[in-house]
């Protein structure tokens, strides 16, 4: 979050280099997901979701952010 690349990052950037050389037709789009989960969790607390249900959807809310914020950033692509 300091603005300085992990480990991960650079997994990430090799795996996606190998996606783009197999799959060059296809575009690999990065979004910065690292803060989907804590949205996820204000979301539930939010909505009283039940401290049981929220393991099994928390995986859930945060694609739906993954896909929103993907969807934002093609529609300011326009």
């Amino acid at each position: 979050m300091n603005g300085s690349s992990s480990t991960r990052v650079e997994v990430t950037k090799q795996f996606i280099h190998k996606l783009n050389c197999k799959f060059n037709k296809v575009k690999v789009v990065e979004i910065d997901e690292r803060l989907t989960t804590v949205a996820a969790h204000k979301t539930m607390n939010f909505l009283d979701v039940n401290k049981n249900k929220k393991r099994d959807i928390v995986d859930t809310i945060s694609a739906v952010y993954i896909l929103e914020m993907y969807m934002n950033k093609k529609k300011n692509e326009l």
